[in-house]
């Protein structure tokens, strides 16, 4: 089978920022005053796509701020909205603060939340070629329309594409990757079938960690120099490097993957910054 992209689905932009302090001494309070006026965790953003019927349309994203642990940054800040336009708008939001004013930006990240649908598209691929068609007619469009709009509509793609920060996993890692594109192996080479069987076996691995890790995927190809990030929230940080160790044992990541740097912290609230000023 030709090799050709999968269809994907997006939802809310997303932006992680990495800051560190000029003199290495965090200002809690501006960055207090600074995430409430973000709509952080408390208080959502507001939509810029008006009263749609859109899913979540009236929490249109939210902002979180992370101090990074281990790292030769201080802050991290990710930003989720429902638009390009609103992550401009949080960015700048973020540059005018009084906290922003204050912090050097030594990192930045642009995405958006993404669900593959690797297996849908091979399906589609498989059935166009017994019927003599091909990938992109009319036939196979008008069945990716159909099912694609059926699998957004399902809870798990939802919280996919809008993920809601869990009050009870405050601890985060955040990675950009890409594949593989080297003689040999290339990724992008492969065939669609062989990518979709990659990536089922490559998800059953990170469902076995349902309930401790929050896992958001966004794409980034065409918008960063990194084709993924991946940003984890869970309750126990040692689960992340148990995730990541059981996930570069999987074919896909020992053959495809390339990793970039690791940033891990832990979730501060506008209430935490404020009882930690001094």
């Amino acid at each position: 089978m030709v090799a050709h992209p999968p269809e994907t689905l997006e939802g809310w932009y997303a932006l992680h920022q990495i800051f560190r302090f000029p003199k290495g001494k965090p200002e809690l309070a501006a960055l207090s005053r600074t995430l409430a006026g973000l709509g952080g965790q408390l208080t959502p953003a507001r939509s810029t796509k008006g009263s749609s019927d859109e899913v979540n349309s009236a929490d249109a994203g939210w902002s979180c701020f992370v101090r990074l642990i281990g790292s030769s940054a201080d802050i991290m800040v990710i930003h989720f909205r429902d638009s390009l336009d609103a992550i401009g708008e949080a960015q700048q939001k973020m540059a005018r603060s009084s906290a922003g004013k204050s912090l050097v930006l030594v990192y930045s990240f642009l995405s958006v939340t993404e669900a593959g649908l690797y297996h849908i598209t091979a399906d589609l691929a498989r059935a166009a070629e017994a019927r003599g068609g091909k990938v992109g007619d009319a036939d196979y469009v008008r069945t990716l329309s159909g099912r694609a709009a059926a699998e957004r509509e399902s809870d798990h793609v939802k919280r996919r594409l809008y993920p809601q920060r869990p009050n009870d996993m405050p601890y985060v890692s955040f990675y950009p990757m890409s594949k593989r594109r080297d003689p040999g192996q290339n990724w992008y080479a492969l065939t669609l079938e062989e990518r979709s069987r990659l990536m089922h076996s490559h998800g059953l691995t990170g469902r076995r960690y349902a309930g401790r890790i929050q896992q958001i995927i966004t794409g980034a190809i065409g918008l960063d120099a990194w084709e993924w990030g991946v940003t984890l929230f869970g309750k126990d940080p040692l689960d992340f490097k148990k995730l990541v160790t059981d996930m570069r044992f999987d074919e896909v990541s020992a053959k495809y993957a390339e990793f970039g740097d690791f940033y891990v912290g832990k979730v501060i609230s506008p209430s935490s910054a404020r009882s930690s000023r001094r």
